[in-house]
């Protein structure tokens, strides 16, 4: 139901944009999210955006740089990377969380629909 697609290698400095494709069904009362886990460590939040697409959120370590959007029809969660670091290194992960108001969800917890991810790697 969700699939992530835009990763790739890249060089520090560089741009990608990440793609996640919403089908089978609407995620209009859902909560978008994406996460990112490198090897060895937790699944962090990156960035969220609420169900009605006019709250957003990024991690300390991404704002700035990475920009998150989705279309109206909450058809396609688009995160556009900026300024690749090393450290951006990881799996990348979209996902969509069930929520009663309009907030963005920062912990994995509060998702529970994934998609598959895809790697994004920034050599130096």
């Amino acid at each position: 139901q969700l699939q992530a697609s835009g990763g790739g290698l890249v060089q520090a400095g560089d741009s990608l944009r990440l793609s996640c494709a919403v089908s089978g069904r609407t995620f209009s009362d859902y909560a978008m999210g994406w996460f990112r886990q490198a090897p060895g460590q937790e699944r962090q939040f990156v960035a969220g955006i609420s169900r009605s697409g006019r709250k957003i959120a990024y991690a300390e370590a991404v704002k700035g740089r990475y920009t998150v959007s989705s279309d109206s029809a909450r058809t396609t969660v688009n995160l556009r990377m900026n300024g690749l670091r090393p450290e951006d290194t990881a799996v990348y992960f979209c996902a969509a969380g069930w929520a009663r108001w309009d907030e963005v969800r920062g912990s994995p917890k509060e998702y529970s629909i994934w998609g598959q991810g895809t790697q994004v790697t920034v050599s130096s």
